[in-house]
């Protein structure tokens, strides 16, 4: 009797092992740049504020202190102090305080000035507050507040007092409205140039990257 053959014995089955991910080359990203970069405050920059900033107030401080009339007052405190704004807000709230001048100069001030001092000065921190809060699209609701105001106050000042007429009269809301107008114009040309000139450098920049 023979014995039965025996089975062969199972041959052990190798690993496998997983074949390796195809690595994909990545190109390199170019780094982006800032959409909007903050202005770059030069040692030359800082001199031309510096020097804008201090003749805008002398001059402001000259027709504030000497003889004039109010409604060369009136013009160049509203304007001036507009356009001081342009180079720090700090230039501008000093050229506000500095419409309260003429009452300690030696020349007498206009009678009316107690009544535009309070009234246009009001608008005019207004006006200060809204450019502050914003770009070049800020100025028309800067100029909207301050024209409202003055406009409001000619129809309605002899309501709210009798005496009250100065707000009515026409050279007062021509002369403060001009005045703005020619502040804001002046903040709206210096705006535009500082975002054309930015966007050249980021054009500029934008060309150099590559080759970097």
């Amino acid at each position: 009797m023979t014995a039965p053959d025996s089975a062969p014995a199972p041959q052990p089955t190798p690993p496998v092992t997983p074949a390796p991910a195809p690595t994909r080359t990545r190109r390199a990203r170019r780094p982006r740049l800032p959409e909007f970069e903050p202005p770059r405050i030069t040692p030359g920059r800082a001199m031309a504020h510096l020097l804008g900033g201090l003749i805008t107030l002398a001059v402001l401080a000259y027709f504030q202190w000497t003889p004039g009339e109010w409604p060369v007052r009136l013009l160049t405190w509203v304007a001036l102090t507009i356009i001081a704004d342009e180079f720090d807000g700090w230039y501008g709230y000093v050229a506000l305080l500095l419409g309260g001048l003429g009452y300690f100069s030696p020349v007498t001030t206009p009678e009316q000035w107690a009544v535009i001092l309070p009234l246009v000065g009001g608008a005019l921190t207004g006006v200060l507050l809204i450019k502050h809060s914003g770009g070049l699209f800020v100025l028309p609701f800067a100029a909207a507040l301050y024209a409202g105001v003055i406009i409001g106050m000619g129809r309605f000042a002899t309501k709210l007092d009798g005496s009250l007429t100065l707000p009515t009269n026409e050279e007062f809301q021509r002369t403060a409205l001009v005045a703005m107008i020619i502040g804001l114009t002046v903040s709206a040309v210096r705006r535009i140039v500082s975002l054309i000139l930015r966007a050249r450098a980021r054009r500029t920049q934008r060309e150099a990257a590559p080759n970097a």
